[in-house]
């Protein structure tokens, strides 16, 4: 069973996958426009950035915020050569299928460190082991990954429930619409916050400790000062989009962003 390490994207060992299968659309994540399949002029003959340091100054943002979890480096590890020295329709068309079943598995091996969970553990060893076995098929393309989302998330929702304890109608938050919201110091700490939009929402000094945050939006969000201690299924994508400085207390197993 891999650790959530190991489905972190390791930029050094990939092909620049995302920098050629993904689409860019001129916006203010990205300066340019890219079609699926064409290099981002900005990948160097080694596959690495020629303007890491400066993506954001240079508008591309949506590349500061991006995480595959870990599926560009297994993808090119199973190909062996890059797509400049074979055909790379393949590769590029497994990138976004890969990295959803790697989501999962970091969601559910997170889920599994939970004594909480411990009545849970059994099925969420069979679900690891389900979607892990899904990943590794030589098909990606036929894998139905909303089928295999569907199966964990119940899960996830069970795992997110005895966690978290039961709470009052008010931590109750799924889904709900807290874009630009001002909510300093505000007290979220187990609140259920799956899928809520926290855009640009002011979460300064905020108490998220054991908040639920799978799905949350938290593009511009402002989490300065903000305690995330324990927050449950937090990504690297949704820290990269937010602000933040060294008071921010992050789980341990996302990293501080340099742009912060």
């Amino acid at each position: 069973m891999p650790t959530k390490t190991e489905l972190r994207a390791d930029c050094s060992s990939c092909f620049g996958l995302c920098c050629v299968a993904l689409t860019f659309s001129k916006s203010a994540d990205f300066a340019i426009d890219k079609p699926a399949g064409e290099a981002c002029r900005n990948l160097d003959d080694a596959f690495r950035c020629r303007i890491h340091t400066e993506l954001r100054s240079k508008g591309f943002q949506g590349c500061t915020v991006y995480d595959c979890f870990g599926a560009g480096q297994e993808i090119s590890r199973r190909a062996g050569k890059s797509w400049r020295d074979q055909p790379g329709a393949d590769m590029f068309a497994a990138l976004p299928i890969l990295r959803q079943l790697h989501e999962l598995l970091w969601y559910l091996t997170e889920a599994l460190t939970y004594k909480a969970t411990a009545p849970l553990h059994a099925d969420l060893r069979t679900a690891f082991a389900r979607v892990e076995e899904v990943s590794r098929t030589t098909d990606l393309a036929a894998v139905d990954v909303m089928a295999e989302r569907s199966v964990v998330n119940e899960l996830l929702l069970k795992t997110s429930k005895l966690v978290r304890g039961k709470q009052p109608k008010s931590k109750e938050r799924r889904g709900a619409d807290l874009m630009g919201k001002r909510l300093r110091g505000a007290d979220l700490s187990n609140a259920n916050l799956r899928g809520a939009y926290l855009i640009a929402a002011d979460l300064t000094n905020a108490n998220l400790r054991q908040a639920d945050l799978i799905g949350a939006d938290l593009r511009d969000a402002n989490l300065r000062g903000a305690d995330l201690t324990g927050a449950l299924f937090l990504t690297q994508s949704q820290i990269n989009a937010a602000h933040g400085d060294t008071a921010t207390k992050l789980p341990q197993a996302v990293t501080r962003p340099s742009h912060w």
